[in-house]
């Protein structure tokens, strides 16, 4: 779903060129399709919770297809670039909910943390084949033809969502029958600051990645592959924390700090690379700030679900609308900062909204804490990862 956002930044050099707009234009475009998510992601949590998470998924997936055919197609104008990537924002933050519904109810409890990375990996992974369709297909037959490329995935991935194993009838009396599940509020307030602040840092350096890379020596094609290089390494740290996650069996969100506070040193390293011309040292911030930077986004969201196993939709979607807002921001604000001063400038933009990120997970997870009934998942009485019932401070 997140694949036209990061299509448009890795072909930023190829899109820009063809649609004529500059820097600031590219970030106003990325942040829209961020503000559509922000604005369906509680909406899409209350649908999935009354039609299911699969039928969700497969409803937005099937109009995402639409929308990348659209963008391939009748994309004339930065105007309706636009247009068309709120749309799919929109589509990505009514979907994701309704993924970790499905996931929290139809995976094992052992092996969430390990699924949950495994699921946010698929955003990188667009990243990935963003960077390698650079090379493969924008340089070659055009940008478009990459949109077209993503539809027919997009159009795959749909076809292999599983049928939902209750009857629309069925989920409606169960609604009626059992009573709204609560959530805590203030903790998932600041808990969205921080996944919106972390975003501000990875969102804006995706976005200007190659455009970074091609401005200090770097061929198209090479900062396609660069980005594609990075991508794979955010891909690798999801994965990986949550296949540990599901062994440390808590204590998550000193580990996404952790990963922040890494890409802290990842986003300062491409500061000083793009200050100094280093095209070596630029390669190891990219792999570094997108690496840890955009690595912790699974462990997160598993974090919420598994302090609020009883409403894993409605507390993921009070988070990600913080999370798609700080998608809005960081494109256009660190956009603003490469187009009135330099990427130096955009890059330390990115180090202040890392840092504050890291502060406020710590934060988050304080109030989660000191919040009643957390876990709820010990205060039931089920135990984490087969053992002995976990006491709040291995919740999270």
């Amino acid at each position: 779903m997140a694949l036209p956002m990061f299509l448009v930044g890795t072909m930023a050099v190829q899109v820009r060129e063809s649609l004529h707009f500059g820097a600031a234009g590219l970030g106003l475009a990325v942040g829209g399709y961020y503000l559509g998510a922000a604005v369906a992601s509680v909406p899409g949590s209350r649908l999935a919770e009354a039609i299911g998470g699969g039928r969700v998924m497969r409803l937005m997936l099937l109009a995402s297809v639409a929308v990348q055919f659209g963008i391939a197609a009748g994309a004339s104008s930065w105007a309706v670039l636009c247009t068309l990537l709120v749309v799919a924002g929109a589509l990505s933050g009514a979907m994701s909910p309704g993924t970790n519904l499905f996931l929290a109810r139809r995976s094992a409890q052992r092996h969430q943390g390990f699924v949950f990375g495994l699921k946010q990996s698929a955003v990188p992974l667009a990243s990935l084949l963003g960077g390698l369709a650079v090379p493969a297909i924008a340089l070659s037959v055009g940008w478009r033809w990459a949109f077209a490329a993503g539809g027919l995935l997009t159009l795959g991935a749909a076809a292999l969502i599983p049928a939902s194993r209750v009857s629309l009838a069925d989920r409606r009396r169960q609604q009626r029958e059992q009573p709204r599940p609560k959530v805590r509020m203030l903790p998932l307030a600041v808990l969205g600051a921080a996944f919106g602040l972390g975003l501000v840092a990875s969102s804006g350096c995706i976005t200007f990645l190659v455009s970074a890379a091609v401005h200090i020596g770097y061929a198209k094609g090479s900062a396609g592959l660069l980005a594609a290089v990075a991508a794979l390494a955010a891909v690798a740290a999801r994965v990986g924390t949550g296949f540990q996650a599901d062994r440390r069996g808590g204590r998550h969100l000193p580990v996404v700090a952790l990963l922040l506070a890494v890409g802290v040193a990842g986003y300062a390293t491409l500061a000083e690379a793009s200050a100094i011309g280093s095209r070596g040292l630029f390669a190891v911030g990219a792999v570094v700030a997108l690496g840890a930077g955009w690595g912790w986004n699974g462990l997160l969201n598993f974090a919420v679900v598994r302090t609020h196993p009883e409403a894993p939709a409605a507390a993921t979607g009070i988070t990600q609308v913080g999370a798609r807002l700080g998608g809005v921001v960081g494109p256009v604000v660190v956009g603003v900062a490469i187009a009135h001063g330099s990427y130096t400038d955009g890059w330390m933009v990115a180090v202040a909204a890392a840092l504050c990120s890291a502060a406020a997970v710590l934060v988050g997870r304080r109030l989660l804490l000191r919040s009643p009934g957390v876990p709820a998942a010990s205060t039931a009485g089920a135990p984490l990862d087969g053992g002995a019932p976990a006491d709040p401070d291995m919740a999270t």
